[in-house]
């Protein structure tokens, strides 16, 4: 299997898009896969969720410009086969420079591409900013497939159409027309609550087989993993959140693999 990259986005934030992104990326280089995990988000959340502090000029700003190589800003961590690109509030820029240069939706994905083709990393895991943004658009057009964490709430479908909506432009534009809803993964699920019950149900009746069936439930010590700087399964390996994540992992890496094009 080559070079996969997954973006994991949602226009809404608190949903466990960077939670996801940093515990299935833990997950995965604990499978013994090659992961890089690419922090889009200027928040930097998942950035500081693997231990990295946020350093000035350490993100993928300069490279999106066209200014030095995206794989020079590669840092190590300090979990085996799990390495990051950064990031800080300069990222926060790129949503107005991107907008005047040319081809500013495939910036990411040339930047990506010396990496992916050197074969160094098995999954690229792209944590995507809260919005729909220019940068976001970038990580849609750089990735093969879209991962869609969704919160046990009201709202969530709403959150899921738009997602859908701009997925469907994206390919139909010809901006990225391979890329594909690799799943929706449901997150703080509290199975105490018809909320979550109902939630769930709609969710699974909408999308049917896109859904995961690992459900991430909504536990206090994988909202205490970030502050040490650990994902979960390096905090507390016991837990229900790290056993949920470890799960996920495994189908992620299933469905990949049962997806993935016939050569």
């Amino acid at each position: 299997m080559s070079t996969v990259v997954i973006a994991v986005a949602n226009q809404k934030g608190g949903v466990g898009k960077t939670t996801t992104s940093v515990n299935l990326s833990a997950c995965l280089a604990a499978l013994g896969q090659r992961v890089l995990l690419v922090d889009m988000d200027s928040q930097a959340n998942a950035t500081s969720g693997v231990g990295l502090e946020k350093i000035e000029g350490a993100s993928a700003y300069r490279p999106l410009l066209g200014e030095g190589l995206l794989a020079e800003k590669i840092k190590p961590t300090a979990f085996e086969n799990l390495h990051v690109v950064p990031s800080e509030v300069d990222l926060c820029g790129a949503e107005i420079e991107l907008s005047q240069m040319d081809h500013h939706l495939y910036r990411l994905r040339m930047a990506l591409d010396p990496i992916r083709t050197s074969n160094r990393f098995d999954l690229v895991i792209i944590d995507c900013p809260p919005s729909l943004g220019i940068v976001t658009l970038n990580t849609f057009a750089a990735a093969d497939w879209l991962m869609v964490p969704l919160q046990c709430e009201y709202y969530a479908l709403e959150g899921v159409a738009m997602i859908h909506r701009v997925l469907n432009q994206v390919r139909d534009s010809g901006t990225n027309s391979g890329l594909e809803l690799l799943g929706v993964v449901m997150t703080m699920f509290d199975g105490r609550t018809r909320l979550s019950q109902q939630v769930l149900g709609e969710v699974r009746q909408h999308f049917a087989a896109k859904v995961f069936d690992t459900v991430i439930p909504r536990t206090t010590r994988l909202a205490e993993a970030p502050s040490f700087g650990k994902p979960i399964i390096h905090y507390d390996k016991y837990s229900a959140g790290a056993a949920a994540y470890e799960v996920l992992a495994q189908e992620v890496l299933e469905r990949l693999i049962s997806l993935a094009p016939v050569t």
